[in-house]
């Protein structure tokens, strides 16, 4: 049985981000992303992730220390930026979450919450009360 494609990591989406350069080891062979997270003990998948669920310029920012704290002999402040801003670029957007979006209705704004089915919710609490009367007569 093959894996879902969420889980194949030659087709993530997160590829073109985590295998972009962002400067060379003292060898001369390329630094990628993918490296300079799993020298810092994060995850990079999950890292990618978080990113993405940022806006682009949050991304961005996000990603100037850890550029930083791999030094190349000729980088300054502004090529940092720069090459952050172009590696949030290659992050994939995300749609924004249910609960993050305002709704107008009639001239007013509100928090849009996704809507949980009450049948689901009330078969949940039933046999959870079941399972603890159970629980409470076997004692």
């Amino acid at each position: 049985m093959a894996l879902p494609s969420q889980f194949s990591l030659l087709h993530s989406e997160l590829n073109d981000f985590l295998f972009a350069q962002i400067g060379e080891e003292e060898s001369g062979a390329p630094l990628s992303v993918l490296s300079a997270l799993t020298r810092l003990g994060a995850d990079p998948w999950a890292e990618g992730a978080r990113l993405s669920d940022l806006p682009r310029d949050v991304a961005a920012r996000s990603l100037v220390p850890t550029i930083a704290m791999f030094p190349a002999a000729t980088r300054s402040g502004s090529d940092v930026m720069k090459l952050a801003e172009r590696l949030a670029a290659l992050l994939p957007q995300r749609a924004v979450e249910p609960a993050t979006q305002l709704v107008g209705r009639g001239g007013r704004w509100r928090i849009g919450l996704p809507k949980v089915p009450s049948f689901r919710v009330g078969l949940f609490l039933a046999l959870l009360l079941m399972a603890a009367y159970w629980l409470f007569a076997a004692q």
